[in-house]
């Protein structure tokens, strides 16, 4: 008999060869669900998700909450110019999810907004050749957050949950519920004014919602009005934020809620983008909220700080990381930390520098994973806490961040596989120790999440595997798969006896793309969360993804000399585009 990484290895040899178009299933220990069901698989780009986020209650872990960049709403191609895929102005993309079984099965609620999803008397359908173009319904389906359009805002997307204590009379206690927090990208409605909203040109908004059964109903009351929870001003992009409720009762600061983001500033000025790391602090259920910058306010146009991740520990210590390039210290995990809930952080520390991944693509000036036109390299550090939530009794504030490290191997240049780096720390983050181990030998993992258990036993990783190396062609198969992994932590909290829970089928990542058609895109991130009995893994996938032929020949193109553009839905197979959020509930493997 053949062991599983034979059968697996055989899987991913026949799909190269037969120049995959359909999903190939490869073994695996566990199943997952799709979470993203209300979305339909064709056409594009309504058929596209990305970038999903996941919270599970840690007063009642049955309940789980995700959020997506969703584009359900969005106008087809064949409306207006049939060459156009565009993001349609003024309709949102925070997709919203739950579930009430641990994460075994997901419902997406329809509201009603402003949508593209059909249009006035269909014009957002479409037809072949020219038309007037789309009229978005100002009271059509909308499968995204409610209450924007309502308010003059775009939910925008790069969406994080997370669940906290209901505040009541006497404070925050779990006896009082539970309330989910939902922070996303959010620009101005064309018609409204900064007056009525807010300044500059991208904030953080967050919902709120107490009434999960009726949130996922549909009831657009369920939820709270969104709140502008970023310091803005006329210059401001604020970008890539996250959010986290302090969730254990043994905390001074039980309750408080976190955002952290990237607060681009001068951005009409081109290269001046200084961006420090701030993060604000609400202390009264998400109703008003107070800013602090963490870091300084690097000028750096070609990256600058980005993508922070939020945590506190049972005492209520508040952490902050993120990844910045700077010109005295490289690439690098940064951290920083608060003692007194949010008022004041400590001096920046660097958790470790990190080699990038990915290659420079000619075609987008970006780094991708995969090859030219292909998926952005994932930088984002993820990072958890065991803190006893939602006690606080059993934590053993154990800190895990993961990354992912270089280099990448290329048709041209081969070399090694990309690994997924953790460090953790048993002492609050005053040192570090690591592992490289965390992935499967023969992946290339893009998009590492990771998670540990509340009592310190368990930790989850999910993240893409890529099984090709980076490739000067569009014109042979991307295969990639979703992998979640499985470790325990010794009596020093090592990570050890990594197991693999689940693999995914295989797709093609070529079937993912941006509005545009220039690229694939699968986004920054995945997501991961964890109980005491099981973990989660949230991720995109392409496994119901068609590749396009035309498209491929598109995107190698603008490599020298470009060709005209395609009309994916009369020169793409019916689900080209189709990328989906897929999630599983693991049980603990080692109990």
């Amino acid at each position: 008999m053949f062991s599983s990484q034979v059968i697996r290895s055989l899987g991913i040899m026949l799909v190269i060869i037969l120049v995959l178009t359909t999903a190939i299933p490869v073994l695996a220990v566990n199943s997952d669900a799709l979470v993203s069901g209300g979305s339909p698989s064709t056409p594009f780009a309504q058929n596209k998700q990305n970038e999903p986020s996941v919270a599970i209650d840690a007063h009642d872990p049955t309940v789980l909450a995700a959020g997506a960049n969703e584009e359900i709403d969005e106008e087809a191609c064949n409306a207006g110019d049939d060459t156009s895929c565009p993001f349609t102005d003024g309709v949102g993309t925070s997709g919203i999810y739950f579930s009430f079984d641990s994460g075994h099965t997901w419902v997406q609620p329809t509201y009603s907004g402003y949508s593209a999803r059909i249009g006035v008397n269909g014009s957002c359908i479409g037809v072949v050749g020219p038309d007037p173009g789309c009229t978005p319904d100002p009271n059509g389906p909308i499968g995204t957050l409610p209450k924007y359009f309502e308010n003059g805002l775009i939910s925008d997307g790069d969406p994080s949950l997370a669940f906290g204590p209901r505040p009541g009379p006497d404070g925050f206690s779990w006896a009082n519920g539970s309330r989910l927090y939902y922070s996303n990208l959010t620009s101005r409605f064309p018609n409204s004014t900064p007056a009525e909203t807010f300044k500059g040109f991208e904030a953080i908004a967050v919902s709120r919602a107490d009434d999960l059964a009726a949130a996922a109903a549909g009831d657009a009351e369920a939820w709270f009005d969104p709140v502008i929870v970023s310091k803005q001003n006329s210059a401001l992009f604020a970008d890539h934020e996250q959010i986290w409720a302090d969730n254990a009762e043994s905390s001074r600061f039980f309750g408080n809620v976190y955002v952290c983001y990237a607060a681009f500033r001068s951005q009409e000025k081109g290269n001046a983008l200084p961006n420090p790391i701030t993060v604000v602090r609400s202390s009264d259920g998400g109703d008003t909220w107070q800013a602090t910058q963490v870091s300084n306010a690097t000028n750096n146009p070609t990256h600058g700080q980005q993508d922070c991740w939020v945590r506190t520990d049972s005492q209520g210590v508040v952490y902050v990381f993120w990844e910045a390039i700077k010109a005295n210290t490289g690439r690098a995990i940064y951290m920083t930390r608060s003692f007194n809930g949010g008022q004041s952080f400590d001096q920046n520390q660097i958790v470790s520098p990190f080699n990038p991944t990915g290659l420079i693509d000619p075609t987008s000036g970006d780094r991708t994973f995969d090859g030219l036109a292909g998926a952005r390299d994932g930088t984002f550090p993820t990072a958890d806490i065991a803190n006893g939530a939602p006690s606080g009794a059993d934590a053993t504030d154990e800190i895990v961040v993961a990354w992912q490290e270089g280099p990448t191997p290329s048709d041209v240049n081969p070399g090694p596989n990309e690994k997924v780096k953790i460090a953790y720390s048993t002492n609050g983050g005053n040192s570090w120790a690591f592992t490289t181990d965390a992935a499967q030998a023969t992946d290339r993992p893009n998009m590492p999440a990771i998670a540990i258990s509340p009592d310190g036993t368990d930790i989850y990783l999910a993240y893409n595997a890529f099984h090709t190396v980076w490739q000067s062609t569009t014109a042979n198969p991307r295969p990639m798969n979703s992998v979640v992994r499985h470790a325990d932590t010794n009596g020093s909290g090592t990570p050890v006896g990594w197991t693999t829970l689940f693999e995914g089928p295989i797709g093609d990542a070529r079937g993912s793309s941006a509005n545009s058609l220039t690229g694939e895109f699968l986004g920054d991130y995945n997501y991961a969360a964890a109980t005491r009995d099981f973990g989660t893994g949230i991720y995109v996938d392409v496994r119901n993804a068609a590749d396009c032929p035309a498209v491929d020949a598109y995107r190698q193109s603008l490599a020298s000399t470009p060709i005209a553009k395609p009309a994916p839905q009369q020169d793409c197979p019916a689900t080209f585009g189709n990328s989906d959020i897929f999630s599983g509930s693991f049980a603990d493997p080692t109990p």
